[in-house]
Formats: structure tokens, C-alpha cells, sequence
């Protein structure tokens, strides 16, 4: 099984994240911020990895530090599980629509962090959940899990649509990259010969 552990505590949040790769979309996540942990059961859904996050933060100030640093430790956790990614596919992509949404998101398990973000929200929150932490999310997702990540909205007039349909499409992209390679399981995916 490629699974992890990362804890993560500063002075701002005390959390722990554990993931599988092998799972089977299973989850548990409790970060005091509803609207994120609905957004991080759907990673792991459809992403099929078994996730469970624990954070306890500065929720008082705002909801910031919190989904900044599960992003950190949630790439930190992916890196330590895919470890020298060996078989793994590598490349995700997916289109994927919800109601009056559709978001592209490409992938790439490249060990070269980037972030491309299109991404625009109609509303500044969802509820109480400022949409600029979407973004920041992912971008602690894909800096500490060296990941490559362009994330475009084609459509969207409901920004929780739009969020949701981004978690979405991130998870499906996720899972097809971290897939084991039938026709190539014992060789790394670059012809440098490391990731």
C-alpha cells in the first residue's frame, strides 16, 4: 500500500493527514471549516484514496491558515506516497461538468511544482468560505506535492458549483496519475530516469 502520514504544527495549526493511494475513495476529514472538509470528502471520492485530515486552527482570525496548511501537508503526504513513483502514469486530465460548471484540469506528477489557475468566482464566499481559498489550497497542494496543476473554469455562474466541480476534477486527474502503468509497473515515468 503507498500510504502516509505527515503532521504538521506551528502556531497557527496543529494538524495530521493520512492518505492511501490504494483506497477506495474512504474519508474522514474534520478541519472546523464545513465547507472545505465537503470539499476534501470529494477529493478523496473521486480521487479513489483514502483520506483522513484532523486540523485544529486559528479559526478565530479566519479560515486561511487552515486550508493553506492542509494543502501543505496533504502535498507533503502524496509526495511521501508515491516515493520514487515508480509505475505510476504520471499524466491526469479531466473534463468534468457539474450542472451550469465545467472545469478542465491537467496534471503532471512531475516533481516541478506549477500552478496555472483560471479560475473565477461569480461570489467572493460560499456561505461563510472566502472562494480565494480555493486557489490557495491548491496552490500548497501543488507546491509541496511537486505537482504540475492547470486548473481552467469554461463555465460557471455558481461558485460553489465552480469549486466543487474543480475538487472534482483535480481528484479524477489525481487518480488517473497516481494509477499503476500495467505495461510499464517496474520503470519511472521520465527518461531521465527520476522524478
Amino acid at each position: 500500500m503507498r500510504s502516509a502520514r505527515i503532521t504538521r504544527t506551528t502556531a497557527e495549526t496543529d494538524i495530521s493527514v493520512s492518505v492511501s493511494l490504494d483506497g477506495t475513495g474512504t474519508y474522514d476529514n474534520q478541519t472546523g471549516v464545513g465547507f472545505f472538509d465537503h470539499m476534501l470528502d470529494q477529493l478523496a471520492r473521486h480521487a479513489l484514496i483514502d483520506l483522513e485530515v484532523r486540523c485544529s486552527g486559528d479559526l478565530h482570525i479566519d479560515d486561511h491558515h487552515s486550508v493553506e496548511d492542509v494543502g501543505i501537508a496533504l502535498g507533503q503526504a502524496l509526495a511521501q506516497a508515491l516515493g520514487d513513483k515508480r509505475g505510476i502514469r504520471r499524466y491526469g486530465a479531466c473534463l468534468l461538468p457539474m450542472d451550469d460548471a465545467l472545469v478542465r484540469v491537467a496534471l503532471d506528477l512531475s516533481g516541478r511544482p506549477y500552478l496555472v489557475w483560471n479560475v473565477d468566482f461569480p461570489t467572493p464566499a460560499i456561505g461563510r468560505f472566502d472562494t480565494e481559498l480555493v486557489r490557495e489550497f491548491f496552490q500548497a497542494f501543488a507546491t509541496h506535492g511537486g505537482i504540475t496543476l492547470h486548473v481552467d473554469r469554461l463555465h460557471g455562474i455558481n461558485s460553489h458549483h465552480i469549486a466543487e466541480a474543480a475538487f472534482k476534477a483535480v481528484a479524477r486527474a489525481l487518480r488517473e496519475a497516481v494509477e499503476t502503468d500495467a505495461r510499464k509497473a517496474d520503470a519511472i515515468p521520465s527518461t531521465k530516469g527520476a522524478l
